[in-house]
C-alpha cells in the first residue's frame, strides 16, 4: 500500500491529533472474555436440580410388622418364633439359606415405600458362621433395618 502525501496547510496541521491503535486492545478483551465464559461455572436452575418427591400414600396404609428371626442354638433359622413358627433352616451345613432369602425377598418387595424392618434374636451359643450367613442373607435382601433382641 503506496501512502500518499498531501501539502499540509495550516489547517491540515491543526486537525492532526494523535491516534491510538486499539486493535491489540480489543484483541486482549475477547481473550479476557473467553477467559471468563470457560472458567466460571454456571449456577444451576431449582428445575435442574433433581429432587425426591414422596409418592402419595394410600388412605389405608398397611402395616407391616416387623420380622422376627431366631437362630437357634442348634443353628436353625426360625421365623416368627412363637405359635407360628416356622422353621426355614434346619440344615445347619447349608450356608446360602435360599428358603429365608425367598421370604426376605418377598418381604422388601412387600414394603417397597417402608424399609422392612427385622428383629434378630441369637441364642448366646450360636456358631458365628450362622449369625454371618443370616446378615449376609438379610443385606443379599437389601435390608438395612436390623434390632437385636433378646
Amino acid at each position: 500500500m503506496k501512502r500518499q502525501y498531501q501539502n499540509r496547510t495550516e489547517d491540515s496541521l491543526q486537525s492532526d491529533e494523535p491516534t491510538l491503535d486499539i486493535s491489540s486492545l480489543i484483541d486482549v478483551c475477547f481473550l479476557l472474555l473467553i477467559y471468563f465464559l470457560v472458567t466460571t461455572t454456571i449456577q444451576p436452575r431449582e428445575q435442574d436440580l433433581s429432587t425426591n418427591i414422596p409418592e402419595p400414600r394410600a388412605h389405608n396404609p398397611i402395616a407391616i410388622q416387623p420380622m422376627v428371626i431366631e437362630i437357634r442354638q442348634s443353628g436353625e433359622v426360625v421365623v416368627n418364633p412363637g405359635e407360628s413358627a416356622e422353621v426355614f433352616e434346619s440344615d445347619v451345613t447349608s450356608r446360602r439359606l435360599p428358603q429365608l432369602h425367598g421370604r426376605l425377598q418377598m418381604l422388601s418387595g412387600i414394603a417397597r415405600a417402608d424399609t422392612p424392618k427385622v428383629m434378630l434374636k441369637v441364642h448366646n451359643e450360636v456358631q458365628q458362621q450362622r449369625y454371618i450367613d443370616v446378615v449376609n442373607c438379610l443385606a443379599g435382601a437389601g435390608i438395612k433395618d436390623i434390632a437385636l433382641v433378646d
